[in-house]
């Protein structure tokens, strides 16, 4: 293959494919590794999106097993030899995928790896690297829809379909290095998660995405890092989406109507018998998926009559390590999560300005009006808590001035009204635009907690304002009319250019490192968020720059680095 270089601007934490050649089994093995890694991390947040086809609270716990098969299997093929035999190593992987797959999403996240890495084994001294891994996403796009009885949008395969085509259609300019077709790829399945709500109603009425193509993101984008060494920021969630809180719901087969079981089994046939089996399981239930080939097939079917499927499959050949669960019990258990009063989870926010407040709230906050000189009371942030109908809170009050009011309310609410609430002590808007953006109501309101104050405490913040009143300041002695700039709340220059203060600012922040910028323009501060953009893109290039209107009062601007 080729020697691609990554897209412009690509962080380097990792090593990019240019350093290593091509798609070798060392940019693999990493990709692999990532893979189960944050599928690890992500597990209990998609457990807890699985809603379809059946709301058993298992597919993040079934793509991390599965997937950590197929890595193992590898491994154990290759000896962890770095110059073992690539195509060696991508059998083993699709065919550990095979033998280890777990659940509906399991089964045909095994069939999506099975098929890419067959087309990348495939691939030809010579052949574009950017196009090769094109179709190979495109291939396993295929596979999936083939394995599944009754394809259905809105799932992993509306996610897979979109990530392909992104591939295909960049990958189609001859100039595309591979770096472009794997962001392109994972920016798309990313968009069509997003839409999943808008293509299958059970989820619109649960309030999450898909499951499965939310782990099938997690997957390509720990791809994307293996392959440019650029790590995806935050979760799928982007600031300015609306935000739902997950309510389960039985549905689908969870209910009376609905098949009672689930039935899994390997099978040694003929490749010539499977349209038959196909055929015979279609008309005895549900959730048909029959991935495989060359002799060995993994079968997955929701049945009422575990007999005839399991029958079904010594009629084509040989099933083994037969698995049949009992939906009884879940939906016994997903009745009772069912909440009667309060639901779900809401973020109660204090934001300084009107584009900060409009911000916040298509994130789904909750928004109380605050900021210098108007900072909110205990009642009112009480009054937001117990308004929002949500059994669980957090707060962020982004001001320090506001903490040990936002921790008044929340003992208040907690004692008087029988809502959990947790403060994270933000101190600035930064702040709390950094812990929404990893907000995810689908984690348990610990996980969730952690995550939101881990973003807080790591966004370095800072601010540019204008003197008032002669003062003595930490960075010296100012006057009305002087630019102050202010690092995590002290103030660290003094000078008389509001840009020339903002780019010190950003520099000082930027010293210790960082990945992403946020700046948040005040009023009139527009033209100056914009040359600070401008700034950090000539002089930090690898640095991601995001830029809001905030429209907060006394400070032009607000910045942050993560």
């Amino acid at each position: 293959m080729d020697h691609d270089a990554p897209a412009p601007g690509v962080r380097a934490s990792l090593p990019p494919v240019d350093q290593v050649g091509s798609l070798d089994l060392a940019v693999v093995t990493r990709f692999c590794d990532l893979a189960v890694d944050r599928l690890a991390e992500a597990r209990e947040e998609i457990d807890a999106l699985n809603v379809y086809p059946v709301p058993d609270g298992d597919t993040g716990t079934n793509m991390y097993l599965t997937f950590q098969a197929a890595r193992d299997a590898m491994l154990a093929a290759t000896g962890g030899d770095p110059d073992a035999d690539l195509s060696t190593a991508l059998t083993a992987l699709g065919r550990g995928a095979l033998l280890g797959a777990r659940g509906n999403s399991g089964v045909i996240l095994c069939q999506v790896i099975a098929a890419f890495a067959g087309r990348i084994a495939a691939a030809q001294v010579g052949d574009r690297t950017a196009e090769v891994f094109a179709e190979a996403l495109v291939a396993a796009t295929e596979a999936s829809y083939a394995a599944v009885g009754d394809p259905v949008e809105g799932t992993i395969l509306s996610v897979a379909r979109a990530a392909s085509d992104a591939a295909r259609a960049v990958a189609a300019v001859p100039t595309t290095r591979l770096g472009h077709v794997i962001g392109a790829a994972a920016t798309a399945a990313r968009e069509a998660l997003a839409r999943t709500p808008e293509q299958l109603p059970v989820l619109r009425d649960a309030g999450v995405v898909d499951a499965g193509g939310r782990g099938l993101c997690v997957v390509l984008d720990a791809a994307e890092s293996a392959i440019t060494g650029k790590r995806a920021v935050g979760s799928t969630f982007r600031l300015g989406e609306p935000r739902r809180i997950p309510v389960p719901l039985p549905s689908g087969d969870l209910t009376a109507e609905g098949p009672a079981y689930e039935v899994m089994y390997l099978l040694d046939a003929d490749d010539a018998s499977i349209p038959e089996l196909r055929r015979t399981l279609r008309s005895l239930g549900d959730s048909l998926v029959v991935v495989g080939g060359d002799g060995l097939w993994n079968v997955h079917v929701h049945v009422d009559d575990v007999g005839a499927a399991i029958e079904a499959g010594l009629v084509a050949g040989r099933p083994r390590r037969v698995k049949v669960t009992h939906f009884a019990e879940q939906i016994g258990r997903a009745r009772a999560v069912v909440p009667t009063d309060r639901k779900g989870r809401k973020v109660v926010v204090v934001a300084a300005g009107p584009g900060l407040a409009e911000l916040f709230a298509e994130c789904g906050a909750v928004v109380v009006s605050g900021g210098p000189g108007r900072r909110p009371s205990t009642g009112d942030l009480l009054q937001a808590i117990t308004g929002s109908g949500a059994a669980e809170v957090v707060v962020l009050p982004n001001d320090g001035d506001s903490v040990r009011v936002a921790e008044a309310a929340a003992r208040t609410a907690e004692t008087d009204h029988d809502v959990r609430v947790a403060v994270v002590p933000t101190t600035a808007q930064v702040q709390g635009l950094a812990a929404l953006a990893v907000h995810e109501p689908g984690r348990s309101f610990e996980q969730d907690l952690v995550q939101m104050t881990a973003s807080a405490r790591h966004a370095r913040h800072g601010a540019v304002t204008v003197a008032v009143k002669e003062a003595m300041t930490t960075a010296g002695a100012c006057r009305p009319g002087d630019v102050l700039g202010a690092i995590e709340g002290d103030f660290v220059e003094v000078g008389a250019d509001l840009y020339a203060v903002a780019v010190t600012v950003l520099e000082r922040l930027l010293g210790g490192g960082g990945e992403l910028v946020t700046i948040v323009a005040g009023v009139d501060g527009a033209e100056l968020a914009g040359r600070c953009a401008a700034h950090l893109e000539a002089t930090h290039p690898t640095v991601d720059v995001v830029v809001y209107e905030g429209g907060q009062e006394r400070y032009p601007l607000l910045v942050a680095v993560e």
